[in-house]
């Protein structure tokens, strides 16, 4: 069988991801990434190997804030920003997608399509309420199981109303919703249409959200934040089923598309990368008043790739 590898490294999970030329999932892997984005690309390329068998990698593709170390890892043959690889994996999963909800670990963006083409997106700047770290630390401090959330608060009856926003009144206000003794389910429902309010106040400010809208990113795990998304929309709301890795299938749908595009071999360095011994080092260069910070990636004790430098003096190897 012939694949195509994509991998989003984010600040929070790492995803790869590995497609047919079908645009068909044929196995994902959702990892975190630990503040180790070497070693959990490493571990994401070995599952999907274990998975995937005698699978033939035709091409790889890189996307998330950690994408060029992990272009490097792969040996990718395109390197994407996450508002483009998100827009290609909503547009294949809902064709005529207008709109698209993403909201991930640490961050949070709307991205607005017109007949396939991103014409407008925003991202999440200093506020964290609204992400699924908030989501998270809000959970475990109600001691409730973070799978079990969104389900909860379908189960409320009047949803109390909380201040979202920003996280330290969400948070203030929700304490004292639950000194008032209100019940768990409608402060649970409560705290996801505020998150929701303060998505579409924020984020989501002066768009122009038509449908079909798509939520994606681990948080569209949650129903409870679907709902309250539809509630404060009256319209429906998508969650793909792949909603919590569409990014790396945006990176790997690109990647196809490049590799057939440039009629060549893949770069793909194939899955022996994982045994390699990979390290980034730095150095600062003082070559002139900028002090760029240069990053060396070190693969078995050998530079492979340099970047930082704005005068493009080390990047030559």
């Amino acid at each position: 069988m012939r694949g195509y590898i994509g991998v989003d490294v984010g600040s929070v999970s790492t995803n790869v991801v590995a497609i047919d030329d079908e645009v068909n999932v044929i196995e994902k892997v959702y990892l975190r990434t630990q503040g180790q984005p070497i070693k959990v690309v490493q571990e994401g390329l070995k599952a999907i190997a274990e998975k995937c068998g005698d699978i033939e990698i035709a091409g790889a593709g890189t996307t998330g804030s950690g994408r060029r170390l992990a272009s490097v890892i792969v040996g990718a043959d395109c390197v994407k920003n996450e508002i483009t690889a998100h827009a290609i994996a909503a547009s294949h999963a809902v064709p005529g997608v207008q709109t698209v909800f993403e909201i991930g670990g640490q961050d949070s963006k709307i991205i607005i399509l017109r007949n396939g083409v991103v014409i407008d997106f925003a991202m999440n700047t200093v506020c964290a309420a609204g992400t699924g770290s908030f989501l998270d630390h809000q959970a475990m401090r109600l001691n409730i199981p973070i799978e079990q959330f969104g389900d909860l608060a379908l189960k409320a009856e009047v949803p109390v109303r909380i201040a979202g926003r920003c996280a330290v009144f969400a948070e203030s206000d929700m304490i004292h919703k639950q000194q008032m003794g209100h019940r768990i389910e409608d402060i649970v429902c409560g705290l996801c249409e505020a998150l929701v309010r303060n998505y579409l106040n924020n984020v989501g400010k002066g768009k122009d959200i038509l449908p079909p809208v798509v939520f994606q990113g681990g948080v569209a795990a949650n129903a409870g934040m679907k709902r309250a998304f539809e509630k404060a929309l009256g319209e429906a709301v998508i969650v793909p089923e792949h909603y919590n890795v569409m990014g790396a299938i945006g990176a790997a749908i690109l990647a196809a598309e490049e590799v057939k595009r440039r009629g060549t071999k893949t770069l793909f360095r194939g899955f022996e990368v994982v045994d390699d011994d990979f390290e980034a080092r730095s150095f600062e260069c003082k070559g002139c008043p900028n002090r760029c910070e240069v990053i060396n990636i070190i693969r078995d004790g050998d530079t492979i790739a340099r970047w930082g430098d704005r005068c493009g003096k080390w990047e030559a190897l």
